[in-house]
């Protein structure tokens, strides 16, 4: 009944490849037990008790999307790489450990983000460092060698914990939550860095940091870690000694300093879900300004524009893993607008991966000059279908 494209129940639907419609205000009281429902997701449409023909052209529609899917398996093992020969990665997203075969049998390089919050729920206590050391360590190998970055808890907001007993606040999205919640109680944060580091030995995992909003944050988290080098050398446990540190862009505050963040980690992630709701104040899970909710709108493209070139100017890469990733539309704005990463739900990879084979660079790198010189998101959304049109038929 409730929800949008973005809200956690349609992320987790994509991430376990189901179709699911949200935001349908009352389904729940026109359809009862035993009511056989087509389910249209690509074009969000319902049918209650459909007739034969149209259970028919439902299978037809089913059997034509196995083909296409069939047909994108073979992007399997090719690079992410434009005809003129510019290359990107393309990774997944995860909540668990059983996520990563959906990766790696689409074709991602790597897992751009891992949810550990999901560690942390549908239990009665904090997860311990050896519990989290664990999950880490089977996500690594599961993933053979392909880079991992871990976001630490993001607790809060939306995602709330009984056993934490969390404040009820005005403002939760606003309030107590992700890193603010890590770095006021240590020894939560201490036991999922502890258990990162330890899994670090393991295979190429990076840190990523959410919600942050100032370098005192970042250089505050970074001290953390080294003193949990010290630990773990102490104890004669293994890690990586170099690990990656990033940021999670979510904030205008981050993107408003990415040249001074882009001087103190080795990569960003921007997660356009929050990035949008925060630039756009607009609630991402209220139905009744969902129209307000664009990421193409240019307010939120200039400000990933902006996070993109702070972290090019220092040598650094910029990834994505909200959903506008996924997103084949954007993809090729993404693109052209210098995006390194793209991370998605493992379903929308061979999509994304053969938009981006089947484009030249030099020419997505042209319509995104000439769509983020214009006013507004429908100007915007024109002139990405007009190139598309034009370009990839």
């Amino acid at each position: 009944d409730i929800g949008g494209r973005t809200s956690h129940t349609s992320i987790m639907a994509r991430s376990l490849e189901l179709p699911a419609i949200v935001g349908t205000n009352d389904i729940t009281k026109k359809v009862k037990n035993g009511d056989m429902l087509v389910l249209d997701a690509m074009n969000n449409k319902i049918i209650v008790n459909p007739s034969d023909a149209e259970l028919a052209e439902a299978k037809k529609i089913k059997a034509d999307f196995e083909a296409e899917a069939a047909e994108l398996a073979k992007l399997k093992d090719l690079h992410a790489e434009t005809l003129d020969g510019h290359r990107v990665e393309v990774c997944g997203n995860i909540g668990t450990v059983k996520d990563c075969d959906g990766i790696l049998r689409n074709g991602g390089e790597g897992v751009g983000l891992y949810r550990t919050e999901f560690l942390f729920m549908d239990r009665t206590a904090l997860p311990t460092e050896e519990e989290q050391y664990v999950a880490y360590k089977e996500v690594a190998e599961a993933m053979e060698g392909e880079s991992v970055i871990i976001r630490t808890m993001d607790i809060g907001g939306d995602k709330d914990l009984p056993y934490m007993d969390l404040p009820q606040e005005m403002n939760p999205f606003l309030g107590w939550r992700a890193v603010r919640i890590s770095l006021d109680r240590r020894e939560i944060l201490r036991d999922q860095l502890r258990g990162i580091l330890r899994a670090s030995a393991h295979g190429k995992l990076r840190i990523m940091f959410p919600m942050i909003i100032s370098v005192e944050e970042i250089r505050e988290l970074k001290k953390a870690i080294e003193e949990y080098k010290v630990e773990l050398r102490a104890e004669g446990l293994a890690f990586d000694e170099e690990i990656e540190i990033g940021v999670m862009v979510e904030t205008p505050a981050a993107a408003a300093i990415a040249h001074h963040l882009a001087k103190e980690v080795s990569f960003f992630s921007i997660g356009t879900n929050d990035l949008t709701q925060y630039t756009l104040a607009v609630d991402r899970g209220n139905e009744m300004i969902s129209h307000l909710y664009n990421p193409l709108s240019p307010a939120v493209l200039l400000v990933i524009k902006q996070v993109i070139d702070a972290s090019h100017k220092e040598g650094k890469w910029t990834g994505m893993c909200g959903e506008l990733a996924g997103d084949e539309r954007a993809t090729l704005l993404l693109l052209g607008m210098g995006l390194d990463e793209f991370s998605m739900s493992g379903i929308s990879i061979p999509k994304v991966k053969k938009v981006i084979r089947n484009s030249n660079f030099a020419e997505v790198k042209a319509m995104a000059e000439e769509a983020l010189s214009l006013a507004t998101a429908a100007e915007i959304e024109a002139c990405v279908d007009k190139f598309i049109a034009e370009k990839t038929q």
